[in-house]
C-alpha cells in the first residue's frame, strides 16, 4: 500500500515539474505585451501617437454652414429642461434666451448656477458653447448640469446657430480656409493664391455707374 502511494505520489510530482517547466518555456516564447499594429479598431481606444488628433471639419465651418432648423430639431433634447423663449421660466434649467455672448453663469432671472459654473467666468462664445454642449462636466467639473453632451459636432453647431438667432444674433464666423496642397510647387501654389484673390475681388461690369457715396451699413 505504501509503495503505491508512494509511486502515485512520484508520478504527481513529475507531472507538476514538467507543468512548470512547460509554463516557464512557454512564457519565454509568447508575451502578452500589445502588438505593433492592432487587428482591428476598439471604439474608444486611440492607436498610441495619435495624440488624438482631430479630424474633420473644425467649429467655423461648421457654423458657417450650419442649419438652424436642424439645431432647432436637436434642442428638442434641452426641452425638458430649458425654455428659450424671451421672458421664458425658468425650470429644471435656466431659460436660454439670448445666450450666446452673455457672461457665463450670470443673470437669467435669479436662477441658481452651481459654484462650478458661476467661478468659470468668461462669456458664452461659440467655442464655449460648443465645449459645453459636448461635454458639460468637462467643461466645468462639479456642474449641476446632468446631459451628458452631444457628441456629434455638426448637432452642436447646428444647435449652437439656433439658438443664436435666439435673440443673439451675432454674426457667425467665416469657414476655416482650405488646407494646402502638399503636392503643389510653390510656384503653383502662389498662382493657385493669386487666382482665388481675383476670383474673390471680382471685376466691375462695364456699365456699373461710379461710386458716389460711403456704402450702406449692411442689414
Amino acid at each position: 500500500m505504501s509503495d503505491r502511494f508512494n509511486t502515485v505520489a512520484g508520478w504527481a510530482l513529475f507531472a507538476g515539474i514538467i507543468a512548470l517547466g512547460g509554463g516557464i518555456v512557454s512564457s519565454k516564447y509568447f508575451h502578452a505585451e500589445r502588438p505593433e499594429k492592432m487587428g482591428y479598431a476598439i471604439e474608444g481606444v486611440e492607436a498610441e501617437g495619435e495624440g488624438g488628433a482631430a479630424s474633420g471639419p473644425g467649429l467655423n465651418t461648421l457654423l458657417a454652414s450650419a442649419d438652424v432648423a436642424a439645431g432647432e430639431k436637436v434642442f428638442a433634447k434641452c426641452a425638458a429642461c430649458h425654455t428659450i423663449n424671451q421672458g421664458g421660466a425658468n425650470g429644471i434649467g435656466p431659460n436660454l434666451f439670448a445666450t450666446v455672448g452673455e457672461a457665463i453663469g450670470q443673470g437669467k432671472g435669479g436662477f441658481a448656477f452651481s459654484d462650478a459654473l458661476k467661478s468659470k467666468g468668461g462669456n458664452w462664445t461659440f467655442e464655449n458653447l460648443d465645449h459645453w454642449l459636448k461635454s458639460p462636466r468637462e467643461f466645468a467639473p462639479g456642474t449641476k448640469m446632468t446631459f451628458a453632451g452631444l457628441g456629434n459636432p455638426a448637432d452642436r453647431a447646428n444647435l449652437i446657430a439656433w439658438m443664436n438667432t435666439q435673440g443673439s444674433n451675432l454674426p457667425l464666423p467665416a469657414a476655416d480656409a482650405a488646407p494646402a496642397d502638399a503636392s503643389a510647387t510653390p510656384a503653383e501654389a502662389a498662382g493657385n493664391a493669386t487666382n482665388a484673390a481675383e476670383s474673390v475681388e471680382g471685376k466691375a461690369p462695364a456699365n456699373a455707374a461710379p461710386a458716389t457715396g460711403p456704402a450702406a451699413p449692411g442689414k
